[in-house]
């Protein structure tokens, strides 16, 4: 009855029950708030730990790899969004801008630990979050020279410049600890580790998510557009991606591939954008997290697909 073997074997509906607590306890998301930061930090060093050192390493060594998923889904993506807004008329309307912020942002953190739960290694999708980060500001620069309404991007900059040293210190140490007091871990400690990672996980979305409970107790039809809004963008993503890199790819590449291009780390430019731009979509950021934290429950039986390729 270990809680975090528990956890380790349930991890989906761990993550749904962190989901319901938030929307139904936003009160916890008050004091949570400062806890964020170091549980980004947590939840990194958890899943590094079950990853092997070489495996930690080489995720970040095949850049020519890696290259081509980050100009597609940070750079292309966000540039035909704009583009298609701009002729449309639509630069101004909140669901313009919060799919243009979802297109341009890195993966999310908790992608390595969410294709753990689908028994997928991690390392292709760590390689993802390490090198998308570390790119940030050189892809969104062009969005914001687009578009100078969101905001000043030094912001952004500082922000990603922090999530990538946390990215950095945490890999340092994970790596010093496997190639010394954890340099054969047992199938329990393993389970440990993801169980830990699973919990943290569950935990921080509380602080997510009271922006939701607010609208929908107020103005439920529009907490309910912006969930069903999330949830197409979120999972019409990884669908249409998986669908395109299935027969191309090995399935634990396309199935990180996949898991990012629909979960992605918008919260890294809500520090950058002024209040005019943030309070018509704040409620997205909530709706948002709801496909996020579904994804190993709902996609599980699509990445368990395998590829022709391997």
């Amino acid at each position: 009855m270990n809680p975090f073997h528990l956890a380790a074997r349930h991890g989906p509906y761990v993550l749904v029950s962190g989901l319901v607590a938030g929307l139904l306890l936003p009160g916890l998301a008050g004091p949570m708030r400062p806890l964020l930061p170091p549980l980004v930090m947590i939840l990194l060093f958890l899943t590094l730990l079950r990853m092997k050192p070489g495996a930690i390493v080489g995720s970040l060594t095949d850049l020519r790899q890696v290259a081509g998923t980050i100009v597609v889904f940070q750079l292309a993506m966000p540039l035909l969004v704009a583009a298609a807004g701009f002729t449309a008329g639509w630069s101004n309307a909140p669901v313009f801008l919060s799919l243009l912020i979802m297109a341009a942002a890195p993966s999310i953190s908790g992608s390595p630990n969410m294709c753990l739960m689908m028994g997928h290694p991690a390392e292709h999708a760590m390689r993802l979050v390490v090198v998308g980060t570390a790119v940030l500001p050189l892809t969104a620069l062009p969005i914001f020279l687009l578009m100078p309404e969101l905001g000043d991007i030094r912001a952004v900059l500082m922000t990603t410049l922090r999530l990538f040293l946390t990215i950095v210190i945490a890999i340092l140490i994970a790596v010093a600890l496997r190639r010394t007091v954890l340099r054969e871990p047992s199938k329990a400690t393993l389970l440990n580790l993801e169980g830990a990672a699973t919990i943290t996980l569950a935990i921080f979305v509380i602080g997510l998510m009271p922006s939701v409970s607010a609208t929908a107790l107020q103005e439920p039809a529009v907490a309910l557009f912006w969930i069903l809004f999330a949830c197409l963008i979120n999972f019409g993503a990884q669908v249409v991606s998986f669908r395109l890199t299935r027969n191309r790819l090995p399935t634990a590449e396309a199935t990180a591939v996949s898991l990012i291009a629909g979960n992605r780390n918008i919260a890294i430019f809500f520090v950058a954008l002024p209040p005019e731009v943030t309070a018509p979509i704040m409620v997205f950021i909530g709706a948002y997290q709801i496909p996020m934290y579904l994804t190993p429950l709902i996609m599980r039986r699509l990445y368990l697909q395998k590829s022709p390729i391997g």
